[in-house]
C-alpha cells in the first residue's frame, strides 16, 4: 500500500499537525516579548528587513555581532509573510523549527524504528523545554532543531550507508553553525567520536569525513561568515573570541551557576516525561553494565547508545562552562525524548506492566504540571505562590488528574494509555497558561503594556527617555516603539519634549535632572512599578 494512502499514516499526520499546531503556535502573541534577548533579536531582524541587508545584523543602527544570522533571516521572512513586524511573527521561526524537528523525527523513526514513530514525535513535542523555546524569539530552537536533524541524518547514514543522509547531516550542521556558531560542529564531533569510540567502529570516522559533504557544509555556512567578516573586521573578535571562547571560559556576562546547575534544569526541561526518562536511563545503564562488551559491539544496541551519548555530551559540556543559561542544553532534549520512546517500545514488546511506584510518580508529576500551569498567574503577580480559593481549586484539579492517571497506568492497558494521558496533562497545562497566566505575565513581565500606554498618549513617534529602568525594559521598549530610548542616568536628556518612563516615586529626582522644564504626570503602570511623565521643552 502506498504510504500516502495508509489510514494509520493519515491519522498520525493529523494528530501531529493538531498537536504541533496547538503546542507550538497557539498563543504565540498572548505574552509580549520577554527578557532582553527576545526584543533585541526581533529588533535586529526588523532593521535587517528595513535596510534590505542580508549580511550585517544591527541594533539601533550599530553592528550587532553577538550571534550568527539564521534566526534573523527567518524572522525577517516571517515579518514579510505576516505583512507586519509583531511579537507573534518574531516567534514564528521557533515554532516552525520545532514543527520541522517533530516531522523529521516521525519520518526517521518510521523508516528506522517502525512502530514507535508517533510516540517518539509526540513525546518530543510535549517536552516542556521544546514547547517553551518554540514560543521564544531566540536562537535556541533554530540551533536545537538543525543540530538534532543533522544527528538523525548521520545515524540514518550509519545504519543505511546512504550518502544522501550524510549530505543532509552536513547541510543541517552548516545551518546549525549559522544558527549559533561553532558549538554545532564542536558538539557533533564530540558526540560522534565518543559513540564510535564506544562501539570501536573506527572506520566510521574516515567514512564520515566525506569530501563532498565537507564541501556542502562550507558552501552553506562559509559565504555569510566571510561576507560579515569583510564588512565588519571586528566580527571575529566579538563573535568568536568574546561570545564563544570567553563566554565558555569566563563569567563575562554574569551567568555563573554551580556545576550541577543543569541537572535540575534538564529534569524540568523534560517535564512531564522526567520519571520515565530517569527509569529509561537507569535501565540502559544497567544493561550496558551487565553486558559490557556485548552491549557496546551489538548493532541492536547502537541506537539507544547513540541517544545516551547525544543526551549526555551537551549537558556535561555546558556544565563545564563558566556561563550557564537554560537554553544551552536544549539540543540534548530530543535525544532524551527519543530514549523515553525507545524504552516504552521495549516495554511494549516485553509486555511489562508499570509498578505502583512508577504509576504514582508519573501521575503526581502530571498533576504537578497542571497545578503549576493553573498557578502560574498568581506566581507571576505575587512572585510566590499565594494560597487562596483559586489555588485550592487548582490543587483539587491536579489531584484528580494525578489519581486518575496513576490508576489508569496500573490497569492492563496502562502502557497503551501512558502517552494519551500524559498528552492530556500537557494540553491542559498549555491551555491554562495561555488562558489564565498569559495576561498576568504580559502585564508584569513584558514591556508591551508600557509601549501601549505611551502610544495611547501620542500616536506620533515622540522621543522616549528612561530613568531607573533595567535593560530588559530598555530593549523591550525600543522594539515596541521602534526607536532608541535615552537614559537619564547617562546624562542623555532629550532637548525636545518627550515621554519619560521612570521608576515609581522618583518624580522629585526627575525634576532635579531637568531644571526649568515642566514635568507632567501621565499615568502609572502599577504591575511594573513605573510612572509615565511628559517632560516639556
Amino acid at each position: 500500500m502506498n504510504p500516502g494512502t495508509n489510514p494509520r499514516t493519515r491519522t498520525d499526520v493529523l494528530l501531529l499537525a493538531a498537536f504541533c499546531g496547538f503546542l507550538f503556535f497557539y498563543g504565540l502573541g498572548a505574552i509580549g516579548l520577554l527578557g532582553a534577548d527576545e526584543p533585541r533579536y526581533a529588533q535586529v531582524s526588523r532593521e535587517m528587513l528595513d535596510r534590505s541587508d542580508w549580511i550585517t545584523p544591527t541594533l539601533q543602527g550599530k553592528a550587532w555581532l553577538e550571534k550568527p544570522v539564521l534566526y534573523y533571516w527567518q524572522a525577517r521572512l516571517s515579518f514579510r509573510v505576516a505583512g507586519n513586524v509583531t511579537d507573534k511573527a518574531a516567534r514564528m521561526p521557533a515554532g516552525f523549527d520545532a514543527a520541522m524537528l517533530i516531522a523529521v523525527i516521525y519520518l526517521f523513526l518510521r523508516r528506522f524504528r517502525p512502530g514507535g514513530e508517533l510516540d517518539g514525535a509526540l513525546i518530543t513535542a510535549s517536552c516542556a523545554a521544546v514547547i517553551g523555546f518554540a514560543h521564544a524569539a531566540a536562537t535556541d530552537m533554530p540551533l536545537a532543531s538543525c543540530f538534532a536533524i543533522g544527528l538523525l541524518a548521520w545515524y540514518a547514514w550509519y545504519e543505511s550507508g546512504r550518502r544522501g543522509c550524510l549530505a543532509a547531516f552536513y547541510i543541517f550542521l552548516a545551518l546549525g553553525t549559522l544558527a549559533k556558531g561553532p558549538v554545532a560542529p564542536a558538539l557533533s564531533a564530540v558526540i560522534l567520536f565518543l559513540f564510535v569510540a564506544v562501539k570501536r567502529d573506527w572506520r566510521a570516522i574516515p567514512r564520515t569525513l566525506w569530501i563532498p559533504g565537507i564541501v556542502l557544509y562550507l558552501a552553506v555556512m562559509l559565504p555569510w561568515y566571510l561576507a560579515v567578516q569583510l564588512r565588519n573586521p571586528e566580527f571575529f573578535r566579538v563573535f568568536i573570541l568574546e561570545h564563544n571562547l570567553a563566554r565558555f571560559s569566563q563569567d563575562v556576562y554574569h551567568h555563573r551557576q554551580p556545576f550541577w546547575f543543569y541537572l535540575p534544569v534538564f529534569l524540568l526541561a523534560m517535564m512531564p516525561w522526567t520519571i520515565v526518562l530517569v527509569v529509561a536511563v537507569a535501565e540502559r545503564a544497567r544493561l550496558i553494565w551487565s553486558e559490557r562488551k556485548e552491549a557496546f559491539s551489538s548493532s541492536e544496541d547502537s541506537w539507544p547508545l547513540f541517544l545516551l551519548v547525544w543526551m549526555l555530551v551537551p549537558i556535561l559540556f555546558f556544565s563545564a562552562s563558566q556561563s550557564k543559561l537554560p537554553g544551552y542544553i536544549l539540543p540534548a532534549v530530543p535525544a532524551a525524548a527519543l530514549l523515553v520512546a525507545e524504552y516504552l517500545a521495549a516495554r511494549r514488546s516485553e509486555e511489562r506492566k508499570f509498578s505502583l511506584l512508577f504509576a504514582a510518580s508519573h501521575g503526581i508529576l502530571c498533576g504537578l504540571l497542571v497545578f503549576a500551569a493553573l498557578s502560574a498567574g498568581s506566581i507571576a503577580m505575587n512572585r510566590h505562590l499565594v494560597w487562596g480559593h483559586t489555588t485550592y481549586v487548582a490543587a483539587a484539579i491536579a489531584a484528580i488528574l494525578a489519581l486518575g492517571t496513576s490508576a489508569a497506568l496500573l490497569s492492563r492497558n496502562g502502557l497503551r494509555l501512558l502517552r494519551p494521558l500524559t498528552m492530556v496533562a500537557v494540553v491542559v497545562s498549555v491551555a491554562a497558561i495561555i488562558r489564565f497566566a498569559a495576561p498576568v505575565i504580559d502585564a508584569t513581565q513584558s514591556t508591551r503594556p508600557i509601549a501601549e500606554s505611551i502610544q495611547a498618549f501620542s500616536h506620533e513617534p515622540v522621543p522616549v527617555a528612561l530613568y531607573h529602568l533595567n535593560r530588559v525594559q530598555e530593549y523591550g521598549l525600543e522594539f515596541y516603539l521602534n526607536r532608541p530610548a535615552q537614559k537619564y542616568e547617562e546624562g542623555n536628556v532629550p532637548a525636545a519634549a518627550h515621554v519619560l518612563v521612570a521608576a515609581q516615586n522618583t518624580q522629585s529626582q526627575v525634576a532635579q535632572l531637568v531644571p526649568g522644564r515642566r514635568v507632567s504626570y501621565l499615568t502609572s503602570i502599577p504591575a511594573q512599578k513605573l510612572d509615565l511623565y511628559w517632560v516639556g521643552r
